[in-house]
């Protein structure tokens, strides 16, 4: 393959037999296990690059997809799909052509493989800032595999980009307490009003993490004695995009002070809450905090 790099389903000794290995070896020339060998033995999971011999490629990425035994799971698969991916990003090549890892002597299913790399793709490019990676090939050996994920890996993708970002988006909310008190900000963004600290779930935070971070962003205060409430959800909550925000109740601690994302920041009575009028549905939320709270 005319690609800046290919992927090896290695052992973790590196030492290259028969399937994709050996045929990598055969054509490529033995200075490729040569110079792989000598960087072994890696853990299951890693990878390592060498130089591509007489292939038309650049370099090779050694996979460690499985140890001597030859045995390879879903985890391993998973790893070594995305050290390759890394390990390309160093090279920062533009092109890279991978083979089923796992699904030679390792015997695992096409169909579960394809799946898992290609969300271990989506996965690199959502993580990666400024990926060098133009091009991803999969390279099938016979017309069933191909076959495979050609469908699988195109429909996951196309699920992932056309739906799954569509939303429904994450959020959270916060009940902050301040006595016999809670704390509302006056949105400085459209839908503008009175509304509870809270914002969007960051990818890689926790609900809990998501939620101590947009209260200290908004009002200053740092949250202790958080607990779960209730989770909203009906699709015209927001009139932006479907969201689900789970709301959570805490205690401030420290001066409250409106930050960047909010105009203005109230401590309100809880009884003076009905003279208030909300963005999105926080006027329900806050009757059944009240209601709860009775």
């Amino acid at each position: 393959m005319k690609v800046d790099a290919i992927v090896n389903a290695a052992n973790n000794k590196l030492v290259m037999g028969g399937g994709v290995a050996g045929a990598i070896r055969k054509k490529g020339g033995k200075t490729i296990e040569d110079e792989a060998v000598a960087k072994g033995p890696i853990k299951i999971g890693q990878a390592v690059y060498t130089q591509a011999g007489s292939l038309p490629a650049k370099f090779v990425i050694h996979a460690a997809t499985m140890g001597m035994d030859f045995a390879t799971d879903e985890m391993k698969i998973r790893r070594a799909s995305a050290s390759s991916l890394d390990t390309a990003e160093e090279l920062k090549v533009k092109s890279i052509g991978f083979p089923a890892l796992g699904c030679g002597v390792g015997g695992f299913p096409y169909l579960a493989c394809a799946k898992i790399m290609a969300q271990e793709v989506f996965r690199h490019f959502r993580e990666t800032e400024e990926a060098s990676l133009r091009e991803i090939v999969f390279c099938l050996y016979g017309k069933e595999s191909y076959r495979i994920f050609n469908e699988t890996v195109t429909q996951y993708l196309e699920h992932i980009t056309k739906k799954v970002q569509q939303g429904p988006f994450v959020t959270v909310d916060a009940i902050i307490e301040i006595d016999d008190a809670i704390v509302l900000i006056k949105r400085s963004n459209p839908p503008f009003g009175w509304a509870l600290p809270g914002g969007f779930v960051d990818y890689g935070e926790s609900l809990e993490e998501s939620v101590m971070r947009e209260a200290k962003e908004e009002t200053g205060l740092d949250l202790v004695n958080v607990e779960q409430f209730h989770t909203y959800s009906k699709p015209g909550r927001d009139p932006r995009f479907h969201t689900v925000s789970t709301v959570y109740i805490a205690k401030g601690k420290g001066k409250p002070k409106s930050g960047s994302d909010a105009a203005n920041l109230k401590v309100v009575k809880k009884s003076e809450l009905s003279n208030y009028d909300f963005a999105f549905d926080h006027k329900e939320i806050i009757q059944d905090y009240l209601q709860q709270r009775k």
